[in-house]
């Protein structure tokens, strides 16, 4: 067993043995980001759940859930108290199948956008029938994504040249050299900033749809849910609560306002 595997299994255990003593568990899943460990992740939202267990009297402890098996897994038991999570389908299944409660996500929302080389004669989404198009791997969110707003455009990825490659950055390189003429790409992405900072051209933005959604179990009342969603909500609102939310790399802070978008992401992904 590796060494996360262990962490998380300890701090699991911990969540449910000691929840009578308000000994709470936030996951944290930074989707397939690769270059961290549990060490850096602690340290990283160690102020997140200081803020979090502050507003309900808890002892809030992080753990880094690097397996989407592991989180999947720890929704269904409700071993995760809280869960902070992208790719955000997954929380959207917390809701939707193991009994999670909706507290926030962050901003901006997500979009999908469909870019194209600057001088290319791709003017509209219809034009991309018959075209080379690149999109992450198959079984990514953000794939899922572009194909649910690309078929309520009339684009059927199935239909079409599709080549899936395994990071973002390739989908760009694809496009810069010639081996796709379309490619999607997540907003929140290093690749689709640098895009944009490049002077790229983005030929579509889709529909927002939360990123990053944190939810609860149901081993916390809805007061504590209420008092979670307020102390989110309000970090930006203070210096320290800025210092928080700059420590975990979303400055724009906590939307409270997007359950209903969470609730039906996954009807709009097809699922």
């Amino acid at each position: 067993m590796s060494i996360h595997s262990i962490a998380l299994a300890i701090a699991l255990t911990l969540g449910v043995t000691s929840a009578q003593a308000r000994d709470l568990v936030l996951g944290i899943s930074e989707g397939t980001s690769g270059g961290t460990d549990h060490a850096r992740v602690v340290q990283k939202y160690g102020g997140l759940a200081e803020a979090i267990g502050k507003a309900i009297k808890a002892d809030v402890k992080v753990v880094f859930v690097r397996e989407f098996a592991q989180l999947e897994d720890g929704m269904k038991s409700s071993r995760l108290d809280l869960v902070l999570a992208r790719p955000s389908d997954y929380p959207a299944r917390g809701l939707r199948d193991y009994g999670y409660r909706y507290v926030a996500s962050v901003k901006p929302e997500g979009q999908c956008l469909i870019v194209v080389p600057k001088d290319s004669p791709i003017r509209q989404l219809a034009d991309l029938k018959g075209k080379k198009i690149v999109m992450p791997e198959k079984v990514a969110y953000m794939t899922k994504f572009c194909r649910a707003e690309l078929r309520q455009h009339g684009i059927d990825l199935d239909k079409e040249a599709v080549t899936h490659v395994r990071e973002q950055e390739a989908v760009v390189f694809y496009i810069n050299n010639g081996f796709g003429q379309a490619g999607g790409l997540a907003s929140y992405s290093g690749a689709a900033r640098k895009w944009l900072k490049d002077g790229g051209t983005v030929l579509h933005r889709s529909v927002p749809q939360p990123y990053s959604p944190l939810i609860a179990s149901r081993t916390l009342s809805a007061a504590d849910v209420a008092a979670v969603q307020k102390a989110v909500r309000e970090l930006s609102d203070s210096a320290e609560g800025q210092t928080v939310l700059k420590t975990i790399g979303m400055p724009e802070g906590f939307d409270t306002g997007t359950e209903d978008k969470l609730r039906g992401l996954l009807k709009f992904l097809g699922e």
